[in-house]
């Protein structure tokens, strides 16, 4: 059931990348790991209008408006030019949704405990924290 079908206010997630197909794989991944399935809203941000690499605020704010749902929008990022965008977007005031954090996470393990999270029911907070913790993921 999807959660516009439920009613439910759901935090949505916007992954940015300079690459358009990691930003896909990973909202993919994300979202088959978590089984959140249409319950959380999640968007690629990947590359530039031209299909090369590189970050686009335009890209950006069209993947947030899509993900919102009243609940927030949380924003990761893979490396430090798509930081930049994010930031100076948030900056702006008016281009990105209301509720809309850029959150200091890992890019892959964030998302996926970030989609993870948002499907509880969480608030905009816990998925940010969530995501946040997700530094702290030892492999060994």
């Amino acid at each position: 059931m999807s959660d516009e079908r439920k009613g439910e206010k759901v935090v949505g997630v916007v992954l940015v990348s300079h690459s358009a197909r990691v930003a896909e794989s990973v909202a993919e991944l994300a979202k088959a790991l978590s089984g959140a399935g249409s319950a959380v809203p999640v968007a690629p941000a990947g590359g530039t209008e031209g299909g090369g690499f590189g970050t686009s605020a335009e890209r950006v704010a069209a993947a947030a408006a899509s993900v919102d749902r009243g609940a927030g929008v949380a924003v990761l990022t893979d490396l430090g030019s798509a930081v930049l965008t994010v930031k100076a977007l948030l900056a702006e005031g008016d281009e990105l949704p209301p509720d809309t954090r850029l959150v200091d996470a890992p890019f892959v393990e964030g998302a996926v405990a970030a989609v993870v999270t948002a499907a509880t029911g969480a608030d905009l907070a816990a998925v940010e924290a969530a995501a946040s913790e997700a530094y702290a993921y030892r492999k060994v």
